[in-house]
C-alpha cells in the first residue's frame, strides 16, 4: 500500500532534519558497542498506523537493527500494548526513536480518528468516510494510508485529478395533491 521509494525519501528527509550528522547526547553518553532492546508501547487505545515507516527508519539508521512488529497497521490496540520491539545498537535506537515515534503517533492519530467516524456511522449506513486531498505537504500518501488503516476511503489524490461525475437521479415527481 505504501510506495517504498517515496517513504524512504520521507524517512531520509526526516532523519536529516531531526538528526542531521548525529545525536550529540547519544554519541557523548552511550558506548558505541552497547546493545539494547526497546519496545514501542501505546499509551492510549488506538488504531495502529506507521509501523512500516518506523521499520524503514531504523533500517536506514543501522541495517543491523532487528525490528519486530507485534501488531499490523490497521489493528485496534489497547493502552499499554506493545506495538513493536527493536533490538540492536543502543545508539541507533536512541537516535531514531523520536523520529519513528513521530511517524507512528501522527499516522495512528489519523487512523484512530477515522475509525471513530467509521464506527459512528455503523455497518448498515451507506455513507462512507472519505479523506481530503488537502493534506500536509509531502505527507499526502502517508495521511491517505492512515485513513485507509482506520477504515476510511481515499478520495482523489492530486488536485488535478478529475472529479467523478454525479450519477443522474430521476427528478422527484410533484403533483398538485402534494403541494
Amino acid at each position: 500500500m505504501l510506495n517504498r521509494s517515496h517513504v524512504l525519501n520521507l524517512v531520509r528527509a526526516a532523519l536529516a532534519e531531526d538528526v542531521g550528522s548525529g545525536d550529540a547526547t547519544t554519541l557523548a553518553v552511550i558506548p558505541a558497542d552497547l546493545q539494547t532492546t526497546a519496545a514501542m508501547v501505546t499509551r492510549k487505545d488506538c488504531i495502529c498506523a506507521g509501523l512500516p515507516l518506523a521499520e524503514m527508519l531504523f533500517e536506514e539508521l543501522d541495517s543491523g537493527l532487528a525490528f519486530e512488529a507485534l501488531v499490523a497497521d490497521g489493528d485496534a490496540c489497547r493502552a499499554g500494548q506493545t506495538l513493536a520491539v527493536i533490538r540492536g545498537s543502543a545508539r541507533a535506537i536512541l537516535t531514531g526513536e523520536r523520529t519513528a515515534l513521530n511517524f507512528v503517533q501522527r499516522l495512528s492519530g489519523i487512523a484512530t480518528l477515522t475509525r471513530r467516524y467509521v464506527d459512528a456511522l455503523g455497518s448498515t449506513c451507506r455513507t462512507r468516510i472519505l479523506d481530503t486531498r488537502k493534506t500536509t505537504p509531502g505527507w499526502r500518501l502517508l495521511e491517505k494510508y492512515a485513513v485507509r488503516m482506520g477504515g476510511g476511503q481515499n478520495h482523489r489524490f492530486p488536485t488535478r485529478s478529475r472529479m467523478s461525475r454525479p450519477r443522474p437521479r430521476p427528478a422527484p415527481s410533484i403533483s398538485s395533491s402534494t403541494i
